[in-house]
């Protein structure tokens, strides 16, 4: 399963940071992908193993 959320590089920080916590949260296995663009975060991308 893998989950991207874009947003405008002019968002403040603290929209940054809980999409980064809520990406943490909602996975158990896996892993969370920050890209940056000039410095600025552009993408976020979670992608969540599932363990049987």
């Amino acid at each position: 399963m893998q989950t991207t959320t874009q947003f405008n590089p002019v968002v403040n920080d603290q929209k940054v940071l809980a999409a980064i916590a809520e990406a943490l949260q909602k996975i158990q296995f896996g892993s969370v992908e920050i890209t940056l663009h000039n410095g600025q975060v552009v993408q976020i991308e979670s992608k969540e193993k599932i363990r049987f």
